[in-house]
């Protein structure tokens, strides 16, 4: 509701900016005089006497009177501003740094912190005000940036006492207060000669030639006023700020048709850049908003907390084996209860941790892969000895088993590839690995645990050492499996946070995504996806209308439950893994995940969790796994 009101504001403001303009330069050239004359018809806010104003106790009078004062002077320096720059060069430097003071005064005096959508959508819409600010013709003059630094600094601190003040008394009483506030402010005006004179006699022969556009232009900006200050009691207030960008869209008509303002070459492409950015941030919050609506859950969008949530795990043989080559973390698992006569032979290692995720942790669920250069470490010589224990644990257990098979596959580096194929052709290499997966599949087709296949993993995304998708060969592979198998459907994966998904709905009976809030990029360092769980929720609902696929299967195929590392995990010390993903982020990870409303998850991390118990002594990760899979919904 907020977003409403501010975006029915900024409409009203944004036209009443270039008329402000227009008036200021071409027929009452007198900041101190607008300023005066604006806060004089807030005795008009008396109109709301009768809905429910108040006296209020000292304290509470002395944040409105505060509040009332920085809103004059951010004003007054806001038309000072506007009288030096161009119309569409000085409102938006203002737009741009007031939502930065009105966020660190609402954190700092009102403790308000914005949720991830909202951080994500404010943050797109100051970067759209700074785009606005640099692609701008006309020179930047200390004079200018002075003048809207003091009103972006008022009105964040206005904004913020204002929506103080909401929180101790009805609207009504609130604007009632700051209003009159403004108008003692402006009246004191008149004590001080150099201002009364600007005032009362203004210089300039065209001074009173517009009065009536003047006073009906303040009349129209006044209904904008009232609406920001409903938006403010409604909302939060860098929020409400952050619409500020919206006067864009009309300065930018308004300057171009009334005002004469030319906007060529990369100004205008930079403009129109602009424009759609911010319309993307209103877009986003409007989403967001969406979500937390009713009208949300009543759509039946919104996931039912209720629901049964199916909980499993991935197991990585290549993985296991790697952590476990530590000679410490060896000898930790020769010591345990589970070790078979203490001794440790070749396999003992992940054979331990693979057991333990059967016997201790219990998934319902288990994705396991089968790797080409693990199958057929010799061309044409095929070993399922490590993967027949696998699938058979599992079934042995109860457990339903999600078989990947491909050259891109689950964890670093992606591809794997047999060191003999590397020798051969595309055409030939292709050969082969059609071979292998036949083996595969005619091997676990009817095998009591198999689920679904999952043919390549997250082929449309461009990660790993492996060559660009052909997506005629990915088609070549699911036919392949379908051939030998129409019992099983073939799940096709794709990124969740950078992919498109259409391509894997279209090709997948099931699809499945994955879900990472920490990575690390090699260019860009360490970086947290600020995004709501219900932009998953959000993207399904848009893939399905747009495929048409209403029924298909959606899941999370990998859930990321240990750190995202510029090293692999065991080149890297403890206390570095646990400053990224602590146990507290592994829950807040499980909450994020339940909320984004899928039904199936499989959680990416049991090596980690069974490598921190054995070698690190730190069982916290895998006694809360326990707890989730035993119970399978917590």
């Amino acid at each position: 509701m907020w977003l409403l009101v501010a975006i029915a504001a900024q409409f009203v403001n944004g036209s009443s900016a270039v008329i402000d303009k227009l008036l200021l330069k071409k027929s009452y050239p007198n900041p101190i005089g607008y300023t005066f004359w604006l806060g004089i018809l807030g005795v008009f806010s008396l109109v709301f006497l009768p809905f429910g104003f108040r006296i209020l106790n000292l304290s509470e009078a002395g944040l409105a009177f505060l509040a009332g004062i920085f809103f004059i002077l951010a004003m007054l320096f806001y038309f000072y501003a506007l009288f030096y720059g161009e119309a569409s060069n000085s409102v938006i430097l203002i737009g741009a740094i007031s939502p930065v003071f009105t966020y660190i005064f609402s954190s700092l005096i009102l403790g308000i912190e914005l949720s991830s959508h909202q951080f994500v959508g404010f943050s797109i819409l100051i970067f759209g005000g700074l785009i606005l600010f640099f692609v701008e013709s006309a020179p930047f003059r200390l004079k200018i940036g002075l003048f809207a630094l003091a009103s972006a600094f008022s009105f964040g601190l206005s904004n913020t006492l204002t929506k103080s003040v909401f929180e101790m008394t009805n609207f009504a009483t609130g604007f009632i207060w700051i209003k009159l506030a403004g108008l003692f402010t402006v009246l004191a005006f008149l004590l001080l000669p150099a201002l009364r004179g600007k005032i009362l006699r203004p210089k300039g022969k065209d001074e009173f030639k517009s009065k009536w556009a003047y006073f009906l232009n303040r009349s129209y900006a006044g209904g904008g006023s009232v609406l920001i200050y409903y938006a403010l009691l409604l909302g939060l207030p860098p929020l409400v700020d952050s619409t500020y960008n919206l006067k864009y869209v009309f300065i930018f008509l308004g300057g171009w048709l009334i005002l004469r303002e030319r906007f060529r070459g990369w100004a205008l492409v930079g403009k129109i850049a602009a424009l759609v950015v911010i319309t993307l941030g209103i877009l986003w919050l409007a989403v967001g908003e969406y979500y937390k609506s009713d009208a949300w859950a009543s759509a039946g969008w919104a996931p039912d907390p209720q629901r049964e949530v199916v909980w499993g795990v991935t197991f990585s043989q290549k993985f296991s084996e790697k952590l476990g080559s530590d000679p410490h973390t060896y000898f930790a698992v020769a010591q345990s209860a589970n070790s078979k006569d203490g001794k440790v032979g070749e396999g003992a290692y992940w054979r331990e941790n693979y057991d333990a995720i059967i016997k201790e942790l219990k998934p319902k669920r288990i994705r396991l892969i089968a790797y080409w250069d693990m199958i057929e470490r010799e061309e044409d010589k095929f070993d399922f000895q490590n993967l027949d224990y696998q699938m058979d644990e599992a079934a042995f257990s109860g457990a339903r088993v999600i078989l990947a098979v491909g050259r891109k596959l689950p964890r670093w580096p992606e591809c794997h590839e047999p060191e003999w194929a590397r020798a051969k052709s595309s055409k030939l290499k292709a050969q082969s690995l059609l071979k292998y997966i036949e083996a595969v599949v005619n091997r676990y087709k009817n095998h009591p645990a198999l689920l679904y296949w999952q043919v390549e993993n997250e082929p449309f995304l461009k990660f790993g050492e492996c060559p660009p998708l052909d997506k005629e060969f990915l088609d070549e592979e699911i036919t392949l499996v379908k051939s030998l198998d129409s019992n099983h459907p073939v799940l096709i994966t794709d990124s969740g946070e950078l992919g498109l998904w259409f391509g894997a709905v279209k090709r997948g009976d099931i699809f499945g995504t994955t879900m990472y809030r920490r990575i690390y990029n090699d260019t860009l360092g360490f970086i947290e996806y600020h995004l709501p769980p219900e932009f998953f929720g959000l993207k399904e609902k848009i893939i399905r209308r747009l495929t048409g696929e209403h029924e298909k299967k959606f899941i999370v195929s990998e859930l990321a439950a240990e750190p995202w590392l510029p090293e692999q995990l065991y080149e890297t010390a403890l206390d570095e893994q646990l400053k990224y993903f602590d146990l507290d982020f592994f829950k807040n990870t499980i909450d994020y995940a339940k909320a984004s409303g899928f039904d199936e998850y499989y959680l990416w991390g049991a090596e980690w969790w069974f490598w921190l118990k054995i070698k690190h002594n730190t069982p916290e990760f895998w006694e809360y796994a326990e707890k989730l899979l035993s119970r399978n919904n917590i």
